[in-house]
């Protein structure tokens, strides 16, 4: 499959650094690969057909319609059957889609959840006793099993007291339960107020009393929480939880006045109601969704059922077709924005979504025993849905693994990585070498995975093809907000580029206008830029209670809604959108030079040595300095270079001559990240806490809280400008 003879490809490089077996392996596979792409390349041609794949990346996803008030930006992809079919049955209700979904979907596999068969304790080589689930085969609930629960749920929530436009709050783990008590509620026009289960238990109590919530539906590991949190949130009447397989759930010591049931019981109740079901308008609210909080105390998005029957339908137009053997993988939160939309879309289409969560995804996940297969293995999934955080992890993982492999074995991956991006930039699939090499890395995620969605936060383009090429699939980068049920833009498929979030989605227009202070302006050149403003029937009515907030952020124009994002992006000559900055996270230096601090976070976040990282900077400053949460067991190798053996963690991070070996590194990967010499932190502080959103330093999505970090660490902050 080669014109030209190969040429020696970085990470692969003939230098004095090799021994003499690495220096000859590389040579030989040199002289292997040029035969055999020679010898392959015609067939490899008539197969593949890279030139349509190049066409179909150059071709315009998306054209201006207008240059009034900015530049406005409409999609150019065709909408789908479902989508066609949605429109004619006036779908526009989450009741009606849900409704829809069974009626078309009848006995096929719905809702699948791993049979748990026991847990035991597994003592570690450090003598620490770890939790161990002992798992069995996926057992499925059918679309069918799925609305008589439904139904009877809805039933038993009419019988505890709830009323048709009522709140029922949802606070539990991703898992089947939960998308059917958000079926069941929409049955009954009843609004579910969702909460993140990682939350802290300020924040939880925010959202129950702004909600003014009387019943909240959570899990038996989340109930303990509540025997605090009732006694700050004086509404809350009745508490329904989720079972656990194989433990009893305590229900005394609670607060006086609170009514428990189980999950089961308001099914049993429900299935012995005589009352019926409300249906809603498309105008009703069908859920208050509350944001992140990044910048400050999360907001309840107020969605309509329209906004995100909406938002399915443009979903369908991007994703592509849909196949008999396809099968999604749930594990990020249900409460966030992306997970939710994207298990909707999958139920609407038939595709069987698998529970799972991240302690027991893969064969040596933390909570999987011994022995045991992980979901992934078993689910086999093809369709999953992702955020920067894991993907970084993955890749630091795989890093780690080739690298532990020995020298021989970390140049046998090099090449063929590097000669899998050459050909991959030329229009041609490499599936001898996706066999070889990489089919061990993708049978971590089952080996079927055939697309990889990622939102939620700005992407390294270094992960992003990295896990493209190691897991042989399309990563699809999209970009969306909760005030927008997810929807804005969305990479096809096709697109071989790096680091863009694609063009806009059906549902919605995207207009970028100047920001004069950030010196963004749509008559830039080469592209346009400024700041992303999304309209549609997808954009979200306001937030709730906060109607000055409502008022600074969507406004109306010509008939449609419109939502001023604060992120800056260009769009490109095709039509699709890179997100260069955002408003928030944009410092200016001394000398005028402006730094995203999220732009330098994301690449500096594939630094193997770090694990978190905030970047921080002062106009006042001549550059930023970096609080970094270190991985311990990168901290470690660089502490015993520099002959600290035997050290604890915490006592490494209080070390100034590690503290500069870090630093040395972050400025090594920041050039090779290409960035600019101003904008690589010029100080380090290793923080030895691992932030988490009990911290309240990160938000339940792990974006970073900037406020709430600065003022926990402004002393060591004042030290990294003071001592440079």
């Amino acid at each position: 499959m080669s014109e030209l003879p190969p040429q020696t490809p970085p990470g692969t490089k003939v230098d004095e650094t090799m021994g003499f077996g690495e220096t000859f392996l590389v040579w030989a596979l040199k002289a292997l690969t040029f035969v055999y792409d020679v010898l392959t390349l015609p067939f490899y041609a008539v197969a593949q057909k890279p030139w349509v794949k190049k066409r179909d990346n150059r071709e315009p996803k998306s054209q201006a319609i207008s240059f009034e008030n900015g530049i406005t930006y409409r999609s150019l992809t065709p909408i789908s059957n479902m989508h066609i079919e949605l429109e004619r049955g006036k779908v526009d209700t989450m009741e009606k889609v849900f409704t829809y979904a069974i009626k078309r979907n009848g006995n096929k596999k719905c809702l699948g959840s791993r049979e748990v068969i026991d847990e035991e304790d597994e003592v570690q080589p450090n003598k620490r006793v770890f939790k161990k689930l002992v798992l069995g085969d996926y057992i499925w609930k059918t679309y069918g099993d799925v609305e008589k629960l439904a139904t009877f749920f809805s039933k038993g929530l009419l019988e505890i007291g709830l009323e048709p436009k009522g709140r029922v709050a949802i606070f539990a783990e991703t898992r089947a339960e939960w998308l059917l008590a958000a079926i069941a509620a929409f049955k009954q026009n009843l609004t579910i107020v969702t909460l993140y289960a990682t939350l802290g238990d300020d924040a939880i109590v925010h959202g129950l009393n702004e909600t003014e919530v009387t019943h909240v539906i959570t899990s038996h590991d989340l109930m303990p929480k509540f025997k605090s949190i009732l006694s700050n949130t004086p509404k809350v009447e009745y508490l329904v939880y989720m079972e656990d397989p194989l433990k009893k759930t305590e229900t005394q010591g609670f607060r006086e006045g609170v009514t428990i049931k189980s999950f089961c019981e308001i099914i049993t109740v429900g299935s012995q109601s005589s009352k019926g079901a409300t249906i809603p308008t498309p105008n009703d609210i069908a859920i208050i969704m509350y944001t992140s909080g990044s910048t400050g105390v999360p907001k309840g998005v107020l969605l309509s059922h329209n906004n995100v029957a909406v938002a399915m339908m443009a979903m369908s137009d991007a994703l592509g077709p849909v196949y008999a053997d396809d099968a999604f993988i749930a594990f990020l939160p249900l409460a966030h924005v992306l997970e939710f939309i994207c298990e909707a879309f999958c139920f609407l289409s038939g595709i069987p979504i698998g529970y799972s969560t991240p302690l027991t995804m893969t064969d040596t996940a933390s909570k999987i025993k011994r022995g045991c297969k992980g979901d992934a293995t078993i689910l086999a999934p093809t369709i999953m849905a992702s955020v920067p955080l894991i993907l970084d992890r993955i890749y630091k993982g795989i890093q780690d693994k080739v690298q532990s492999g020995g020298k021989v074995s970390e140049t046998l991956f090099n090449f063929f990585y590097q000669y899998k991006l050459k050909w991959f930039k030329r229009g041609y699939n490499t599936p001898l070498v996706n066999k070889l090499i990489f089919s061990k890395i993708k049978n971590i995620i089952g080996g079927r995975v055939r697309m990889i969605a990622c939102g939620g936060a700005p992407l390294s383009p270094d992960t992003q093809e990295f896990i493209r090429a190691c897991l042989c699939t399309p990563l699809l980068q999209g970009y969306g907000l909760t005030e927008t049920a997810a929807c804005a833009t969305v990479s096809l498929c096709c697109d071989m580029s790096l680091g863009r979030v694609g063009a806009p989605l059906g549902c919605c227009d995207i207009r970028l206008v100047d920001w004069e202070e950030g010196n963004y302006r749509v008559t830039d050149t080469p592209y346009p830029r400024g700041e992303v403003l999304i309209g549609g029937d997808n954009v979200s009515l306001g937030y709730y209670k906060l109607p000055q907030a409502t008022t600074e952020e969507f406004f109306v124009e010509g008939g449609r809604r419109w939502f001023r994002s604060g992120d800056i992006a260009e769009v490109h000559a095709d039509g699709v959108l890179k997100i260069i900055d955002r408003k928030k996270d944009l410092v200016k230096l001394q000398f005028g030079e402006y730094v995203s601090l999220g732009k330098v976070e994301s690449e500096m976040k594939t630094c193997p040595i770090v694990e978190n990282i905030c970047v921080y900077g002062e106009s006042s400053k001549m550059f930023t300095v970096a609080l970094v949460c270190p991985s311990t067991k990168h901290l470690q190798t660089v502490a015993e270079k520099l002959g600290r053996n035997g050290v604890s963690f915490e006592v490494m991070c209080r070390d100034p001559e590690l503290e500069k070996a870090v630093l040395k590194e972050l400025e090594d990967h920041g050039k090779k990240c290409k960035l600019q010499k101003f904008e690589i932190p010029g100080a380090v502080k290793l923080i030895s806490d691992i932030w988490s959103p009990d911290m309240d330093l990160v938000t339940a999505a792990f974006k970073l809280k900037r406020k709430n970090i600065q003022d926990r660490y402004q002393s060591e902050i004042n030290t990294m400008y003071s001592s440079t």
